[in-house]
């Protein structure tokens, strides 16, 4: 996915971002490096990454979307408004 789509960097995370040809419903991924810290860290950030976008992406129609959300260092620490904030620009960027 990361070679035929679209990469955005927003302030906690990165969102690689695909439409596909299919009618498929929505499929999202979630993924943080070692780069954050241990294990505790990696998945603090993944699951406050994973409820900013759950929030935001409920009862949108995305067929054929493929998301990939990378964590960055400050995931963890941005304040979670801010956090699905950035989701819902890079959303409304990538779709545009």
């Amino acid at each position: 996915m990361a070679a035929r789509g679209r990469k955005l960097a927003k302030p906690g995370f990165v969102m690689q971002f695909c439409r596909g040809e299919s009618q498929a419903p929505l499929r999202a991924g979630y993924t943080a490096t070692k780069k954050i810290g241990n294990a505790v860290a990696r998945n603090r950030a993944r699951r406050r990454l994973k409820e900013a976008a759950r929030l935001v992406l409920a009862g949108r129609e995305l067929p054929g979307v493929e998301l990939v959300l990378i964590c960055r260092q400050e995931t963890a620490g941005l304040p979670f408004e801010t956090l699905c904030g950035g989701i819902k620009a890079a959303l409304a960027e990538a779709l545009a």
